[in-house]
């Protein structure tokens, strides 16, 4: 067998596909959450905490750094501990969790539907069973005798 006949068997598998599809879904996902965060909720947490903006909170290194200027300015004058940047990230990770643990939960939740549900059907009682071959046999044969 052939390098690229391996490749290309191991590129069609399933779970292969499935893998570059959660890649491409969770990029898109990604775009969304940043934009969800930036554009949306940190603007409401900058009011909240007085216009505060995240990422521009650092910390001077350095006595040549001006503490007022903005961070962009502040890194040529010196060394400058940025952690806003910081801040922002881990609030992008905790709502990209949040929603991905929103997601699992109702994915389990159905699975544990369709599972009641196939139990249920599962444990269903059966149709009462009629009479056998052999006796419906028997009876026809003792109503001729009768007759």
């Amino acid at each position: 067998m052939g390098f690229i006949t391996e490749f290309k068997e191991f590129a069609m598998k399933g779970n292969v596909m499935d893998m570059a599809v959660g890649v491409i879904i969770g990029g898109a996902f990604g775009k969304i959450v940043t934009s969800l965060v930036n554009d949306v909720l940190m603007p409401v947490v900058s009011t909240v905490t007085g216009g505060i903006d995240f990422t521009n909170l650092y910390v001077a290194l350095s006595d040549k750094v001006d503490t007022t200027l903005p961070l962009d300015k502040a890194k040529e004058m010196g060394a400058v501990l940025a952690y806003g940047q910081f801040l922002q990230n881990v609030v992008d990770f905790l709502i990209v969790a949040f929603c991905i643990f929103l997601m699992l939960k109702g994915i389990n939740k159905l699975n544990n539907l369709k599972k009641k549900k196939e139990e249920e059907a599962a444990k269903a009682p059966e149709a009462p069973k009629g009479p056998t071959q052999e006796e419906l046999l028997a009876e026809i044969r003792d109503l001729l005798k009768a007759k």
